[in-house]
């Protein structure tokens, strides 16, 4: 790590000495783009003194978002609303949400932001566009925190749960209390988002670890969090497993595998784990059809994210613990 000097610091925003000199003594005289430049390489390098207010302006910070159909991004976007606007109006959140087929559509809108921005949250899949696009905003100062799910190789901020102890705290339930012997299978939407890879290792891994004769770990089915194709993995799963007696999924579309298991004739036999609080979950507890629901509170994740950006800019003077968000274990008695 550079030391924190007016040489480095204007090296690594591209400016001149006595541009940083200026901004970082409150002088004034300079454009806010390049003062922004400045302040953020000077986070970067960790400039210990207090960052002049006169140059922050309206710091704008992007939070980049996939899939607004889904209960549990619309939950984290409305967290985002909720909190910003409790903010000073110095500081403002644009959410944005992209295609997640389109990694070339985000990381984009990563490199060249249509206004100039302060900071970036983002919950993203993981694409090699994606993390180069990341690594290059991160090489020029900018602050970037990686909510839900993370871009390998991105030295970011991450906020989320423990994704492998999810796995495992399903696997456990699973075991434990489905009494009955035969085949176990689990779903996600596919190896593009890291989160599904972690909990999948984690449920697999605790079951090769407390291996039992009456329980088979069989497959991991690919759904793509599509309620369609979601359906469709658990029909052939019953064709192909008659004894299938667990079924763990790690994603989205709980409601669509939730009918699947009404309107099946084995599906009342089925010990079902599921991601994320929901009216259509919370409904499918009360009528024995999930049985426990593990919910990542994105609100905690969105608060968590916001503290963080908010630190790096130099907006929070206290320092922000990022220990994993707590996930919370949901049966039909504490709905």
């Amino acid at each position: 790590m550079l030391r924190p000097t007016f040489q480095n610091i204007a090296r690594l925003a591209g400016v001149g000495t006595a541009t940083v000199e200026r901004v970082l003594n409150g002088r004034g005289g300079v454009r806010p783009v390049l003062a922004e430049k400045v302040l953020a390489a000077a986070r970067v390098l960790d400039y210990p003194r207090r960052l002049p207010e006169v140059h922050r302006g309206i710091l704008r910070i992007d939070v980049i978002l996939v899939r607004p159909e889904t209960t549990f991004f619309a939950r984290l976007s409305e967290a985002f609303a909720r909190i910003a606007a409790t903010l000073d109006t110095s500081v403002t959140f644009h959410r944005t949400f992209l295609k997640e087929d389109d990694p070339a559509a985000i990381a984009a809108l990563i490199a060249d932001p249509p206004t100039r921005r302060a900071g970036l949250i983002l919950a993203v899949p993981d694409h090699p566009l994606i993390r180069s696009a990341l690594s290059a905003a991160q090489k020029h100062g900018l602050p970037v925190v990686q909510i839900v799910t993370q871009a390998e190789g991105v030295a970011a901020d991450y906020v989320g749960i423990d994704n492998r102890a999810a796995g495992r705290t399903a696997a456990l339930l699973l075991s434990r209390m489905q009494p009955a012997a035969g085949t176990v299978v689990a779903i996600c939407h596919s190896q593009i988002y890291r989160v599904h890879r972690d909990r999948i290792a984690g449920f697999s891994g605790y079951l090769a670890e407390n291996r039992r004769e009456r329980l088979d770990f069989a497959a991991v089915l690919f759904g793509k969090d599509d309620a369609g194709e979601s359906a469709d993995r658990l029909f052939e799963a019953f064709e192909r497993w008659p004894d299938l007696v667990g079924l763990y999924n790690a994603g989205g579309a709980n409601a669509s595998l939730s009918a699947v298991l009404r309107k099946h004739p084995r599906g009342k036999h089925i010990f079902f784990v599921g991601h994320e609080l929901t009216e259509r979950s919370a409904d499918a507890l009360r009528h024995g059809v999930m049985s426990i629901v593990l919910d990542q509170a994105p609100e905690a994740q969105a608060r968590r994210a916001v503290d963080l950006i908010l630190s790096r800019l130099g907006l929070v003077s206290e320092p922000v613990s990022n220990d994993p968000i707590r996930f919370i274990t949901i049966t039909p008695e504490n709905l």
